[in-house]
């Protein structure tokens, strides 16, 4: 197999998103398809990357078919549940999780509850949310401060889950990921404000990760605080989620 251009790839996709007309190509396996085709007929990429192209767009399928809940269902070869997914199935990926919630805790039983309820609603492995001990981050360098929070960068060792391996039955890690780290400051009534902000992050990743990509939560151990762990580009979205409030309760639903 050549050297796969990962840049070309995702530029590739981004024109054919770009180049879309939802007059034209409405409704969502019309959608994907068309996706398809012009990865296809893109003379940019080689065969390899195109499969590679059509293979991460087919996550994205993947994923939305499970969110809007249609589409052709499949008889998983190992829960025999009827799953939407093609690349992996969603009630195996549930129960794995499932099975490991008494794995780990944060010590505090409402962001217990909230992690392991996105777990249970996942649509997508690289959605995954999850709590991450602290001794799992390296390379801690405070960035700046703003409002309620402190921000930090680090290396996440074990990085977010990215795919599903059917035949070992397991999640599959990234590897070593730069994160940033939003911890709340301790001061009175910042930390009901810092719960609920957290609870949207958590809320709308698991089901929007193009809008934010939050991997979990985490604790520093020197002072108990709590701290959001997200990717780079997302570290400031509290604008975003003031404005879009009302639109996005329904992910908390």
């Amino acid at each position: 197999m050549s050297t796969i251009r990962m840049k070309q790839v995702s530029q590739a996709i981004n024109r054919a998103w770009a180049s879309l007309d939802y007059n034209t190509h409405g409704g969502l396996h019309a959608t994907y398809e068309y996706i398809r085709q012009t990865i296809l007929n893109d003379s940019s990429l080689t065969d390899d990357e195109k499969t590679e192209a059509i293979r991460e767009s087919n996550k994205d399928y993947d994923r939305d078919k499970i969110r809007c809940n249609i589409g052709t269902r499949r008889i998983c070869e190992n829960c025999n549940q009827k799953c939407l997914a093609t690349l992996y199935c969603e009630y195996c990926v549930q129960n794995y999780l499932k099975a490991r919630f008494s794995n780990w805790t944060s010590g505090n039983n409402d962001i217990d509850n909230l992690i392991q309820k996105c777990q249970l609603e996942t649509h997508e492995p690289a959605m995954i949310v999850e709590w991450i001990p602290y001794n799992n981050l390296q390379n801690i360098k405070h960035l700046t401060k703003g409002g309620f929070s402190d921000i930090y960068t680090a290396n996440w060792i074990d990085g977010y889950y990215i795919e599903w391996d059917t035949k070992k039955q397991q999640l599959i890690r990234f590897g070593t990921q730069f994160v940033v780290l939003k911890e709340l400051v301790n001061v009175e009534g910042a930390s009901q404000i810092w719960f609920e902000e957290a609870k949207s992050h958590l809320n709308i990743s698991n089901k929007y990760p193009r809008i934010v990509k939050c991997c979990g939560l985490t604790q520093n151990p020197s002072n108990g605080n709590y701290m959001l762990v997200l990717n780079w580009r997302d570290a400031n979205l509290r604008e975003y989620l003031q404005r879009n409030h009302s639109r996005l309760t329904e992910f908390d639903s």
